[in-house]
């Protein structure tokens, strides 16, 4: 239970208990970093589902709000951190890390936060509007399987987040969260896209970056919640 609160209290801005944490505590914690995702899914449901009762796009809004607030902006920080390095991959590795490591934000970073934020408006307000609130409960849930992965496949980028959270994570641990990400499949079949989500993140994060951080971590996050929405919106479509 600590994990959990330690994960919570890393990735949302919720109030909780003062703890008293050690390196190896803070690890393990990435092992809840999916439960969490649960916790943030019952905000952008919850507050989707006030919101629609005045009109789709209100939901939509409402939804995305509170997104941003449960989780302080977080992953947007990584999403904007890793574009305004993209932004200097035309000259040396030295450089893109530097730039990555510059907690000041650029135009690339800020033009990435924005269309990311827009395309999550508009992928909320289509599944608002066809009534489909499940998906916003486990679409974080289903994101929050990609950084166990990519902590597994990926060496650290640096002696950072990605370096202290690898120490925890053993395939045994991604098996189990992808088990559960299996069954919940049922319940929404489009969940499934998570897959390959973070296979592709991997692979991009690999030949772009050559290993993984903090900001690769919330960076994957914001895509693959957004490829999410996306999945289970053209599956209304094809179904």
């Amino acid at each position: 239970m600590k994990g959990f609160l330690i994960a919570l209290q890393f990735l949302t801005r919720l109030p909780g208990p003062r703890l008293t944490v050690s390196d190896q505590e803070f690890a393990r914690s990435i092992l809840w970093f999916p439960a969490v995702g649960l916790v943030v899914g019952l905000f952008v449901a919850g507050a989707a589902v006030a919101g629609a009762r005045i009109d789709a796009w209100t939901g939509a809004l409402a939804a995305l709000v509170a997104w941003v607030a449960v989780t302080g902006a977080l992953h947007l920080d990584g999403l904007g951190d890793v574009a305004d390095a993209m932004g200097a991959a035309h000259k040396d590795r030295t450089r893109v890390l530097a730039v990555l490591a510059d907690p000041h934000v650029g135009s690339f970073g800020v033009t990435a936060i924005a269309v990311q934020l827009l395309a999550k408006l508009v992928l909320l307000h289509g599944l608002v509007e066809q009534g489909l609130i499940l998906p916003l409960l486990l679409i974080p849930f289903a994101a929050r399987i990609g950084p166990l992965a990519w902590t597994l496949w990926l060496e650290p980028l640096h002696q950072g987040l990605g370096a202290r959270f690898r120490e925890a994570v053993a395939a045994r641990h991604l098996a189990e969260w992808s088990a559960i990400l299996l069954a919940a499949c049922w319940l929404v079949p489009a969940l499934g896209a998570a897959f390959p989500l973070a296979l592709l993140w991997l692979w991009w994060i690999r030949i772009s970056l050559g290993g993984i951080s903090g900001d690769g971590h919330g960076a994957g996050i914001e895509m693959m919640e957004t490829g999410l929405l996306l999945a289970t919106l053209v599956w209304m479509v094809i179904r």
